[in-house]
């Protein structure tokens, strides 16, 4: 079903919420629906046309969400579903749709469906989840690694036989070749479009079908790029299926059945172009993928360009790329990218808003929060307490917004202490920056209305345009030219003639451009010029 060129999510900005961290609205330290929907006043005047709330549903939180106990409940320190209907009803007066984290590959080990099928080799679950004999010798099945370290099997004393989990071992992975399962997952997927949720963000969406025959995984090798390989070996059996395009074309033909349509945006990290593109299928499975090599690359022309280049070479001619510099599982754009530099901040904001895709903001960018260390005995991500301190997992990036300089930055109430630590409020927070004329907030707000106010910007194609080492060039549509320094010295550009319509330095909004002078480009600074 193809969809319009000025389809919402085409034209407009997701952002990313992590509600533990977002805003709690009853002093328990947690973030909370109601603390969303308190801020959504927030949401509209940055601009952003959707939210994607990572997990909301019931968990005993192993991984924080990611280990579901119940699809179809809300986790009760968040609320009820009386309150996430308010929450979708609210932000639907605002323009706002709401996107839900979805986790079709794993369930919790206490999802009554998992506890019924470790209860004996006969049980009606038992076939919902891999199961599978252990080597005379006692070892697992196969040679598949957990992506969190260790092998993927765990053996069941009760029946003697192993589970399979690609990442915690109280995460076992669902066999998505039982009828019965997907079955079940179209009454979830359904249960929630009904209540009016715009679409779902689908969690490691490459890895839901496994090897029905339990092959080993070949040895990684030097070739070998993210999405490839785990821990030495290539994810060739426990994941990246080709039988996994099946699955997303029923749940598209889902999606597009309602009279909205609702939009499917996939976890998918995978390496090539070509491989990304495939999800997209033939405009019949997912809407928006996300692009890992892109968010994983240092912030570079030589790095970033390249990627840049191959999705567009390579997505199907109706297909909408997805870009993003932060998210809850990666040290957040500020600090992984800009080294937590204003100007380097506002260059990556500029470039992520203006290429051709949907941009996805993860909550604080708006403002430049960088990653806040959290000291070893605060951590709450599994993996950053299993393996400490050689990794520090992934609590720097999930720490609580920071709404305004006060104890507790206005996550919380003050004396209460929240769930992860702050950062420097004093520094860096939502209330200042909305009355500086020149904070980064400030100016992300400018960017996303310049954006909504462009067509071309919204909406037209993409084209590398000459630029000196160190730059990014490039067109948008007919009539824009965007220009980005990413060095340390300043670069002349030449370009066709017109004006500088957006800028990281907004004094220069306006300055005529000509096609016989090179535009100015000072280090780690863009200018978006309309022709």
């Amino acid at each position: 079903m193809a969809e319009p060129s000025d389809a919402w999510w085409r034209s407009g900005v997701l952002y990313q919420i992590y509600p533990l961290s977002f805003a709690d609205s009853n002093a328990d330290g947690f973030g909370d629906l109601a603390g969303i929907a308190a801020h959504l006043d927030h949401l509209a005047w940055l601009g952003v046309d959707g939210i994607w709330l990572s997990p909301v549903t019931v968990s005993p939180n192993d991984d924080w969400g990611y280990d579901v106990a119940d699809y179809c409940a809300v986790q009760p320190e968040m609320g009820t579903l009386a309150d996430l209907d308010a929450l979708i009803a609210a932000a639907d007066a605002r323009g706002i749709r709401v996107l839900l984290d979805f986790v079709p590959n794993h369930t919790s080990d206490r999802h009554p469906w998992f506890v019924d099928s470790r209860s004996s080799r006969s049980a009606e679950h038992r076939d919902w989840y891999v199961w599978a004999d252990p080597k005379p010798d006692g070892s697992p099945p196969n040679n598949w690694l957990s992506s969190f370290g260790g092998p993927a099997w765990k053996l069941d004393p009760a029946t003697n036989q192993m589970y399979m989990f690609n990442h915690l071992s109280s995460q076992p992975d669902l066999n998505w070749w039982n009828e019965d399962v997907r079955a079940e997952f179209d009454r979830i997927i359904r249960f929630w479009f009904d209540r009016g949720v715009a679409g779902f963000r689908i969690d490691v969406c490459n890895l839901i079908i496994k090897d029905a025959e339990l092959r080993d995984n070949p040895p990684a090798t030097a070739d070998d790029e993210l999405g490839e390989q785990v821990i030495g070996q290539r994810v060739v059996y426990n994941g990246n299926r080709p039988e996994v395009h099946d699955v997303i074309r029923h749940w598209r033909t889902i999606a597009d059945a309602y009279d909205a349509p609702r939009i499917l945006v996939g976890e998918t990290p995978v390496a090539q172009g070509d491989a990304l593109a495939r999800f997209y299928g033939d405009d019949d499975e997912l809407h928006l993928a996300f692009n890992f090599p892109f968010i994983e690359s240092p912030l570079t022309v030589d790095a970033l360009r390249p990627i840049v280049e191959e999705i567009e070479a390579n997505l199907p001619a109706d297909a909408w790329p997805a870009w993003t510099g932060s998210n809850h599982d990666m040290a957040r754009l500020a600090s992984r990218w800009a080294g937590d530099d204003p100007r380097t901040i506002r260059a990556a904001l500029l470039m992520l808003l203006t290429l051709r895709g949907t941009p996805v903001l993860y909550q604080g960018d708006e403002i430049g929060l960088g990653d806040v260390a959290v000291p070893h005995e605060l951590m709450r991500d599994p993996l950053g307490v299993r393996y400490w301190p050689h990794y520090a997992g992934r609590d720097a990036c999930r720490t609580p917004m920071q709404w305004r300089h006060a104890d507790n930055g206005g996550f919380t109430d003050p004396g209460v202490t929240p769930w992860l630590p702050l950062g420097d409020t004093a520094a860096c927070n939502v209330e200042a920056q909305r009355a500086d004329p020149d904070s980064i907030l400030t100016f992300t707000h400018d960017l996303i209305a310049f954006r909504a106010a462009s067509p071309d910007v919204r909406s037209g194609g993409y084209a590398t345009a000459p630029a000196p080492p160190g730059a990014w060039a490039w067109r948008r549509g007919e009539g824009t030219v965007v220009v980005v320094n990413f060095s340390d010295d300043p670069v002349d550009v030449d370009t066709p003639a017109g004006r500088i319509a957006f800028a990281t330095d907004r004094r220069r909004v306006g300055e005529p451009v000509t096609a016989s002078a090179p535009v100015l480009v000072p280090p780690w600074h863009g200018v978006v010029i309309e022709h």
